[in-house]
């Protein structure tokens, strides 16, 4: 949960830095994958045991899909480079500690 929230501030601060358009159109949607990643990793948090697997599921492919979407803005150059590479290795970290969990459960 905190290098999810610290992987969000960074993205935050980079996306008022995008181009207007960009940032009410696909800045608008990595921004709420990132909330609802929290979200149901909060959920997932106080669910019971049983029901813990299908949250952690749920965070895993809306990684991936805000993986998706920030390869998108990087292709179309309105992220550069640098600040792309911080998000993705940031993002793959997260990826490796939800795989860690699905095993758990």
């Amino acid at each position: 949960m905190q290098k999810l929230t610290e992987t969000y501030l960074l993205w935050h601060g980079f996306s008022l830095q995008l181009p207007r358009l960009v940032r009410y159109n696909l800045g608008i949607k990595i921004d709420n994958l990132f909330t609802e990643i929290l979200e149901i990793i909060l959920t997932a948090k106080y669910a019971a045991k049983e029901n813990k697997l299908s949250f952690i599921d749920k965070a895993a492919i809306k990684l991936d899909s805000l993986k998706f979407f920030l390869q998108i803005l990087w292709q179309t150059k309105s992220l550069e480079n640098k600040k792309y590479l911080q998000l993705s290795e940031a993002l793959n970290e997260i990826g490796k500690i939800i795989g860690g969990w699905k095993k758990l459960f």
